[in-house]
């Protein structure tokens, strides 16, 4: 499985003293040519053309490069609190073998990682960096916050005449931090500028489809895991702002439709942040909404109004990344190549698109894709054995 070549933010061509492009080397291979200059005019000309290139290369040098932002869920989630780093820790789990290898193919420069375990420390995340370095993959920038998942909330939420269950968590989650969200990035965040919109009462969103009017109306939240803003630190000055979220699926619910609406106000909340409808400015262009919205634009179940008008909204742009799954289901009414995940185990709702990245309207983009391997290629099982998700990528050149 190929992907675009492209002019990565990691491997910039900058002159150095093992390039064979170094201006230092050029300057002496052209005196001892010429062997009529002494070393003192050699000394002053490598000296002008350094300052040459402080003072007019360095500015250009990020022009017209990309940056490769993905999202995944990795599935990177375990029965209870230390088993993920337990498992990273042993090495030879076939799932974690096979999500490292899907991340050395996929080769992003910036990573928001759904469906992983957050623990305080981030033990496990710097656990997977590790793995990752010793594959040539440098990621020392890493950026989480414990999730809603599993977060309790002291009441009995699901009706089941008993509290501290899974589904009486602000999120669903038998532990507190399971199947949180997690950034690796080869671009330094900048933790301080960090804005958690994950405190947001679900009551609070202007035009909720908020179905309770019990004792839950006063700390329920919004986020089944969490709306972040992470903005990170661009190489020619500057910011680009992750807008990073993961929802409930629109299902396992009753005829109240309660994952259904909070679905749909997970993400009618970026579209209300975009507008300033909300107590908090609107995030500073440039910036990439991303992350796994849980729900199909088209196919399977859920209230479609809220994404809809997401990706609809002026301020973004839908690069419509695509994969080579090759698959198509009976009566979908999406084009199959968008799909980014395959629900079709236990009778499921079958190839879905519910993983996005939305680069903000004024961001060139270089190229896009679904690392989706086509049938027969050696990575296709691999990619089947790490998730049922499939990492979705996006191209933009530098601003």
């Amino acid at each position: 499985m190929v992907l675009p070549a492209r002019q990565p933010v990691h491997a910039r061509r900058r002159p150095g003293p093992h390039r064979g492009d170094d201006p230092r080397e050029a300057a002496a291979g052209g005196a001892a040519a010429r062997g009529g200059l002494s070393a003192c005019l050699i000394l002053l000309s490598s000296l002008i053309l350094q300052a040459c290139l402080i003072v007019f290369c360095l500015p250009l040098a990020v022009a017209g490069e990309t940056l490769r932002i993905a999202t995944w869920n990795a599935a990177l989630t375990r029965d209870g609190p230390g088993l993920l780093l337990r498992d990273m820790e042993r090495g030879d789990d076939p799932q974690l073998l096979a999500v490292e290898r899907m991340l050395a193919a996929l080769d992003a420069d910036v990573l928001l990682l759904t469906g992983i375990d957050y623990d305080l420390g981030l033990a496990a995340l710097g656990q997977l960096a590790e793995r990752l370095a010793g594959q040539g993959l440098a990621y020392p920038h890493r950026f989480a916050l414990r999730p809603n998942s599993g977060r309790p909330t002291g009441l009995d939420l699901d009706g089941d005449g008993r509290r501290g269950g899974p589904r009486d968590a602000q999120g669903y989650g038998r532990f507190s931090g399971e199947a949180g969200m997690a950034i690796l990035s080869r671009l330094p965040i900048d933790t301080a500028a960090v804005r958690d919109f994950s405190g947001l009462l679900w009551r609070d969103l202007p035009g909720s489809l908020w179905p309770d009017a019990g004792e839950a109306r006063a700390l329920q939240r919004l986020s089944t895991t969490g709306h972040w803003e992470a903005p990170l630190r661009l190489p020619g000055g500057g910011s680009l702002r992750l807008l990073a979220w993961y929802a409930t699926p629109p299902v396992f619910d009753g005829p109240e439709d309660r994952n259904g609406r909070r679905n749909h106000d997970e993400a009618a909340f970026w579209r209300l942040l975009l507008d300033a409808r909300l107590p908090m400015p609107p995030p500073e262009p440039p910036f990439v909404i991303l992350g796994d919205a849980n729900l199909d634009p088209e196919d399977g179940e859920g209230l479609r109004q809220g994404l809809a008008a997401l990706l609809a909204h002026p301020a973004l742009q839908d690069p419509h990344p695509r994969g080579r799954g090759g698959h198509r289901d009976e009566g979908q009414r999406g084009d199959p190549a968008l799909d980014t995940a395959d629900f079709t185990a236990k009778e499921g709702p079958g190839h879905l698109r519910v993983d996005l990245v939305l680069p903000s309207a004024d961001l060139q983009v270089a190229g896009s894709g679904v690392l989706w391997p086509p049938p027969g290629d050696p990575l296709a099982e691999v990619a089947a054995t790490a998730s049922r998700h499939r990492p979705v990528w996006v191209d933009i050149v530098l601003p």
